[in-house]
């Protein structure tokens, strides 16, 4: 079978991205060669939370719907053709070999790896006698490979590359437009919407009037301000009324938030979700917090007995969180009122915040409860995700 290119793929390819396969397989046009150490690294990394943890189960499935075609011996390297047919299709060559050259020249382990792929390389350059173009976002590796006589690139257009993606547009609008605009479609207004575009701030001509809306199912719905504003932790800017809406509407099931430090994401998502439980949309606020990458949280401070309190440190911005709630709505109820101004002392806050979480069923979670558990009816903070 004739392929018009034949690529041997380091490790990074498919952890960076597992799809990869299928964009540089181009629908069994070109081959996937795959040295049997790219296996082993890709199988080291598919437990954990990151990314490339996902991208390694990923690639896992991909493989379980895999077919053997054919199996044949070539100077001591084994190759093992596997088809795999989803919406694309790929053709991978699997090559492993019996004795490796890294193994009798005492190779440094950070660098072993890299060797033994290269090998696999330099064979495949001489059994397929084709151009073999191996594929690595490693320099140092793609390096060694021209040392090698081997053609090597990197990995263009992928999937880290940077999208301009414009989530709150600005339009400008006469003023005689104004009333027209709410429950409007959102393309008469601005024919290049793009689903991206969820929300928008309607600046009206000749004016420092701005009207803020969100898209819903392709509508214009001018937001509640009066309304939004209406909770303890009060949205400064339009960036956090667009998110305290989104919370408190039932339009989205999932929000994902980036701000910077201290910008109010926790505070505002705490908040909205008080006012949600307070008019008994959900029963209870879960809050989640992984701040040890890649481990099972229990691997890294020991497993039972004292889990709580060894994960009770994960917690502290929940607890500042709810402090400034408390502290908060006391200033609130203070000013409302046109009393004299007390502070509470920090007895009285610990204790309104056990009122608070017991109220409001607040529970703490950490990501290895997760697993096997339904979570129902529940708002789920899910804290430096």
């Amino acid at each position: 079978m004739n392929f018009e290119k034949y690529y041997l793929l380091d490790t990074n390819i498919l952890l960076e991205d597992a799809t990869n396969i299928f964009k540089l397989s181009d629908n069994c046009h070109n081959l996937i060669v795959l040295p049997e150490t790219v296996l082993d690294e890709i199988d080291a990394k598919k437990s954990g939370f990151d990314e490339i943890n996902f991208q390694a189960r990923q690639f896992a499935r991909i493989l379980e719907n895999a077919k053997i075609q054919s199996n044949s011996t070539h100077n001591g390297c084994k190759i093992i053709r596997l088809k795999v047919d989803e919406i694309n299709s790929a053709i991978i060559d699997i090559v492993s070999k019996e004795e490796y050259a890294a193994n009798s020249k005492n190779v440094p382990m950070n660098i072993y790896n890299d060797r033994k792929i290269l090998e696999i390389a330099s064979f495949a350059k001489l059994f397929y006698s084709e151009e073999i173009i191996f594929l690595s976002l490693d320099i140092m590796a793609r390096t060694r490979a021209i040392s090698l006589d081997i053609k090597t690139d990197s990995l263009v257009g992928s999937s880290k590359d940077d999208f301009d993606f414009e989530f709150n547009k600005e339009v400008t609008v006469k003023f005689e437009e104004i009333e027209f605009l709410d429950n409007s479609d959102i393309v008469k207004f601005d024919p290049e919407h793009k689903p991206y575009n969820f929300t928008y701030c309607f600046k009206v001509k000749s004016s420092d009037q701005v009207i803020l809306a969100m898209v819903q199912n392709g509508k214009i719905c001018i937001l509640d301000e009066d309304k939004i504003r209406d909770q303890i932790i009060t949205p400064l800017n339009k960036e956090q009324l667009f998110f305290s809406n989104a919370i408190l509407e039932h339009y989205y099931n999932v929000l994902i938030v980036e701000a910077k430090a201290g910008s109010g994401k926790t505070l505002l998502a705490l908040s909205g979700a008080l006012k949600l439980i307070k008019r008994k949309d959900y029963q209870r606020i879960i809050y989640i917090r992984n701040s040890i990458e890649s481990l099972d949280k229990g691997e890294d401070v020991g497993y039972l007995p004292g889990l709580e309190e060894k994960f009770k440190i994960y917690n502290h911005p929940l607890m500042d969180s709810l402090d400034y709630i408390i502290r908060t709505e006391h200033k609130k109820r203070n000013a409302a009122k046109k009393s004299v101004y007390e502070a509470l002392d920090d007895n009285e806050v610990t204790t309104r915040i056990e009122q608070l979480i017991s109220n409001y069923n607040i529970e703490t979670m950490w990501v290895g409860e997760m697993r096997g558990r339904t979570l129902s009816n529940a708002f789920i903070v899910i804290d430096e995700a």
